[in-house]
């Protein structure tokens, strides 16, 4: 009777390590298709390693679409380009707006097919996010874009991971104009100007209060003796 019962104890002892082994190559089943990637390579960029007085502008655009075409005119005007991170949703939905940037010489990068908080997807459903605006954009433009700006701004290490895996750099900004709430245009301007560093990444949107502190905030710091660049370029 002891020794029946030891057989069973054994049986259900490499049932178990059965189950274990079967869990281990399922997991390794699903990430093995992913080389491994030092942290160093795929860490979110913050601001461009120069110590340079260089600096770049970053428009996140999911909506504000009226205020495209004058914020465009000012960037002509300046002799300046600038970095515009569309989503797909919006992308779809101004077409001519996304080949007008793409024609002015201004880089294109993928702030997701949609605006969906990346921390709240899994892994298959956050690459669909990047790949699926991929497509888009570059069936629109001819342009493969290569830098994504996370939606709201949220990142960790398995989203800049899974972004580097799919041939993106994760930019995310060093001074941040809040332009959303809409504050007053010199309020804007104060946020740039105090938190503008060598290598800067500022993000702004397409807002009313932006379009109307854009010649200020360019004549502003060229007055600083900086000059102006793309984010690709900055982050080299």
């Amino acid at each position: 009777m002891q020794r029946r019962r030891i057989i069973i104890i054994n049986k259900n002892y490499i049932w178990f390590l059965v189950f274990l082994v079967l869990l281990a190559w399922s997991l390794y089943a699903e990430y093995s298709q992913y080389p491994a990637v030092p942290a160093a390579v795929h860490e979110p960029i913050y601001q461009g390693k120069t110590g340079e007085r260089v600096a770049a502008l970053a428009f996140n655009v999911d909506w504000g679409e009226e205020y495209i075409p004058e914020i465009l005119q000012n960037l002509d005007r300046y002799d300046i380009l600038a970095t515009f991170f569309p989503t797909g949703t919006w992308a779809k939905k101004n077409p001519e707006l996304i080949k007008l940037i793409a024609s002015e010489g201004h880089e294109l990068g993928n702030h997701g097919y949609s605006h969906k908080n990346p921390g709240q997807l899994n892994d298959r459903e956050l690459e669909e996010l990047i790949l699926k605006n991929e497509a888009l954009l570059e069936n629109l433009t001819g342009i493969k874009t290569n830098l994504f700006a996370p939606p709201y701004g949220v990142v960790d290490d398995r989203i800049a991971r899974i972004a580097y895996r799919n041939g993106y750099k994760t930019v995310m900004w060093t001074v941040d104009t809040i332009d959303w709430q809409r504050p007053a245009p010199e309020i804007i301007i104060s946020r740039i100007l105090k938190g503008l560093t060598p290598g800067a990444i500022i993000l702004a949107h397409p807002t009313e209060p932006t379009l109307k502190a854009l010649p200020e905030i360019i004549e502003q710091i060229k007055n600083r003796q900086y000059q102006f660049t793309i984010v690709g370029e900055l982050i080299k």
